[in-house]
């Protein structure tokens, strides 16, 4: 079959292709090779899928794709492309094509009164952001606030949703320049027209400078977090005074001194090895946790014993960390160079990273890989963008300009959506991404 393709040169050289596909119906094409120009790229490539489709399926709706050549996503021109990979042109090239990774539709920002520090995004229900103005919130949709969570007395750095097993209601934990955690309790299923303004059932005391940010371990038994105090803390979450590090201490509420009983809890242990701020812990496995910091290192550390296991050493200030990605094994952080850097532990020479991503132009303030690919993660940065990436290519899949400023922070929701927060005071959505 000899297709002319979408407006290219008619003395363009062409090349004879198979396009396959792991979708599933309507999405595929008949696989028989077919004679395209060598210099379509990927618009062009698409293009010519989406006529493929609509040949045998009138009501089809237009919509993106990418392509794989070899594993690699196509980013340039298939002659190009072919050249750079020494790939023959001369047999038939089987090209697998994907839906594209990109947001379809913005949705109306998310208000507060001041820069939104951190988002979570880990419950499909709702969403945690941490603010400036020492408030936390709870947000059930776009615009939809249906808690705030108030006590702190300074800006909230990071916020987490601790799923405690057994345990009825959401529990989140928030992590302050006030040098404390607290850890708060509701129920979002909750039917209100205003926000529920609760405070919390535990304080967290013990760090002596201010608390940068905040993980659940996988059980939701405790929490960890890093400090300016260049330590990691580890704490219980529970809400039980029988417990020896709980005591009940008396807050006054408003003007009619009414008492309220929170609880007061102290850490645990104290992981120390850092020489800088703690910038960004994760914990993903009930015996590992995982830390960045500002003294240019990425360190893993036994839960349990509280013993630095490993350490992997950057040249940069280190702002964020995650790991995820092939067998929830690689370590992705960014720091204070446009570079947002990955990591294969089970490599040897592992100080070297696997992959770096530069398109951004600023520090980077967040990275998150997809819970469920082995490929996709979303970085925020401070020159105002949030780029959503795949392990395949080293251009961003794409480019997210939703905010006006810096955007401090960025986070996955529900598998399809990507939610930022930045110094223009909004907590963003961008939906519809199909990473799957």
């Amino acid at each position: 079959m000899d297709i002319d393709g979408v407006n290219e040169e008619e003395n363009s050289r062409r090349v004879q292709v198979r396009f396959v596909t792991k979708l599933k119906p309507p999405l595929t094409v008949p696989p028989l090779p077919i004679a395209i120009p060598s210099n379509l790229t990927r618009l062009g490539l698409s293009t010519l899928v989406n006529n493929l489709i609509q040949n045998g399926n009138h009501d089809w709706n237009t919509q993106p794709f990418d392509f794989l050549i070899d594993g690699e996503l196509v980013r340039m021109s298939l002659d190009k492309f072919l050249l750079a990979k020494s790939i023959s042109a001369e047999k038939i090239l089987e090209i697998e094509y994907i839906k594209a990774v990109a947001p379809r539709k913005e949705e109306e920002p998310s208000l507060h009164d001041d820069w939104v520090s951190s988002v979570d995004g880990s419950d499909p229900r709702f969403i945690v952001t941490g603010c400036y103005d020492s408030l936390a919130r709870v947000w059930k949709a776009a615009g939809e606030c249906t808690h705030i969570l108030e006590g702190h007395s300074d800006v909230i750095a990071s916020v987490g949703v601790i799923n405690r097993k057994g345990v009825e209601g959401i529990t989140v934990a928030t992590a302050s320049k006030d040098r404390t955690l607290r850890l708060w309790k509701f129920d979002i299923e909750d039917s209100i027209n205003n926000p529920i303004r609760i405070r919390a059932f535990k304080i967290l005391r013990g760090h002596t400078k201010s608390v940068q940010c905040v993980a659940a371990q996988n059980t939701g038994d405790m929490v960890c977090s890093g400090s300016w105090d260049s330590t990691i803390k580890l704490w219980q979450t529970n809400d039980s005074q029988s417990d020896g590090d709980l005591v009940s201490i008396k807050k006054r509420k408003g003007n009619d001194q009414a008492d309220e009983s929170q609880l007061e809890g102290e850490a645990v242990s104290t992981l120390v090895g850092h020489t800088q701020c703690v910038s960004s812990v994760v914990w993903p496995q009930q015996e590992t946790i995982y830390s960045a910091s500002w003294d240019h290192s990425v360190r893993l550390w036994d839960a349990e014993t509280g013993k630095n296991s490993s350490d992997i050493f950057c040249t940069k200030v280190l702002n964020c960390l995650d790991v995820g990605g092939e067998s929830s094994a690689l370590i992705a952080a960014g720091g204070s160079d446009p570079i947002l850097r990955i990591w294969d532990p089970r490599k040897p020479g592992t100080s070297a990273p696997v992959f770096q991503f530069s398109s951004h132009t600023s520090w980077i303030s967040a990275c998150k890989w997809h819970e469920k690919s082995w490929f996709h993660l979303v970085s925020s940065s401070y020159d105002g963008k949030v780029m959503l990436w795949d392990l395949r290519t080293a251009w961003p899949l794409a480019v997210i300009e939703s905010h006006k400023d810096k955007v401090l922070c960025a986070d996955w929701w529900k598998g399809d959506s990507v939610i930022s927060g930045g110094a223009d005071s909004k907590l963003c959505i961008s939906s519809g991404i199909s990473v799957l």
